[in-house]
């Protein structure tokens, strides 16, 4: 795992995209993992730009999501479809058939959950698999006591994801879905790469016990200290409980792959 501090949540956001970008230049089928939420709306808006004003190109790219509710219809602008056409798909020359969400309305959830991993299985596997991560350190949906080598699955949300997420639905808990699908832990581990991206105070002690603390079901993040290819970018605010973030800052100033990015 590779730490990397940047000073506000608009550098953590650029240098992300920055290495999406590089990435999909570098292999034009690129397999993309995606998340949602307010962190990566910026980096949305940043690859969004990176099309416009760069010619960044995602017409033979796929991308395949962490996760959908359970009983919310794709055209539903709650939806994660709905947020993923509004924040990039729309955006960018992604093909319609090639950004994959799970279906939340499938009549067999179970079946549709085995469908998305032979979908991923299909074009071979995710490059590069974007995370953001929750106050209890979940990933995707998989909230604490999800099994480290867990699959793509129907998921109950717990009461804080609940309590977090329900300002996405008017703050009306009744809308609120109780389930979703999302890709297990060990779905996620099989990504290529990883790139979670973290970013405000209010993370600052998960993100510490993720990355630093015992790998545990409890903090489902802290799987990533297993993958071999996982880089973790944070602001100031979020690195603040990171024991080791004066290293962490060392490395960006002085290894070489970072000099590009250090302007």
């Amino acid at each position: 795992m590779e730490v990397i501090i940047r000073p506000t949540k608009q550098a953590a956001i650029k240098l992300a995209a920055q290495l999406i970008a590089k990435s999909v230049r570098r292999k034009p089928h690129f397999v993309l993992g995606l998340a949602t939420g307010a962190t990566m709306e910026g980096v949305y808006d940043e690859l969004a730009r990176m099309h416009s004003a760069e010619k960044l190109d995602f017409s033979r790219c796929h991308t395949f999501n962490l996760d959908e509710y359970v009983g919310v219809p794709p055209e539903s602008p709650f939806s994660y479809h709905e947020y993923m056409r509004k924040h990039l798909f729309s955006r960018v020359n992604i093909h319609p058939l090639c950004a994959h969400l799970p279906n939340g309305m499938a009549p067999d959830l179970a079946a549709e959950c085995r469908h998305y991993e032979h979908l991923m299985r299909e074009v071979g596997g995710v490059d590069l698999q974007l995370l953001g991560i929750g106050r209890d350190g979940h990933i995707g949906f998989n909230e604490p006591l999800s099994a480290l080598r867990s699959r793509t699955r129907e998921k109950a949300l717990t009461p804080s994801t609940l309590a977090a997420n329900v300002k996405f639905f008017g703050g009306d808990m009744d809308k609120m879905p109780r389930r979703a699908i999302t890709m297990g832990v060990g779905t996620i581990l099989e990504a290529h790469n990883c790139l979670m991206l973290v970013t405000g105070d209010s993370k600052a002690d998960i993100l510490a016990r993720a990355v630093e603390g015992p790998i545990t079901s409890m903090v489902t993040a802290s799987a990533l200290q297993l993958h071999p290819h996982c880089q973790v970018i944070v602001d100031e605010e979020a690195a603040a409980n990171l024991q080791g973030k004066d290293y962490y800052r060392w490395i960006f100033e002085n290894e070489p792959e970072w000099a590009p990015y250090r302007a």
